[in-house]
């Protein structure tokens, strides 16, 4: 099973109670929150947007290597990394996924935007039709 978690880094920042999140694997989320909750809240959403954008400029996404608390993106976010990562590796055209989902091309296009929001039974849907199957897990809150 694959995740998208990330080991995060969270350093005191030199404000009262600030942390800032860092990961090894993905210099490029960077984010700072006003306590621990507030950084591990935009570590995750730092994360999703630096995957996000790996995949929208056709890089690989990091491999996972550092040790540390792991951080994940938002499910919505993790499913659409997902399906795009999916989508490139399968290397099929936006026709032919359309025409597997049963869709127009015009909302495969938006369901491969990084920057467009896509409900998670769409998401499942499109990885089904490229014969992977979204998981959902659960553990302890942090």
């Amino acid at each position: 099973m694959k995740t998208f978690a990330y080991a995060c880094r969270f350093e005191p920042t030199e404000r009262p109670g600030g942390f800032v999140a860092t990961f090894d694997d993905v210099p490029e989320a960077i984010t700072e929150g006003e306590d621990m909750a507030d950084a591990r809240e935009m570590a995750a959403d730092a994360l999703g947007v630096a995957l996000l954008t790996y995949l929208e400029m056709k890089r690989p996404l990091p491999e996972a290597k550092a040790s540390g608390e792991m951080i994940s993106p938002d499910p919505e976010v993790a499913a659409k990394i997902a399906v795009i990562e999916t989508f490139i590796e399968a290397g099929l055209t936006r026709t032919e996924l359309a025409r597997r989902l049963g869709r127009d091309e015009k909302e495969v296009r938006r369901i491969l935007d990084p920057d467009t929001p896509t409900k998670l039974p769409m998401l499942a849907a499109a990885l089904a039709a490229m014969g992977k199957r979204l998981v959902i897990g659960l553990e302890a809150a942090e």
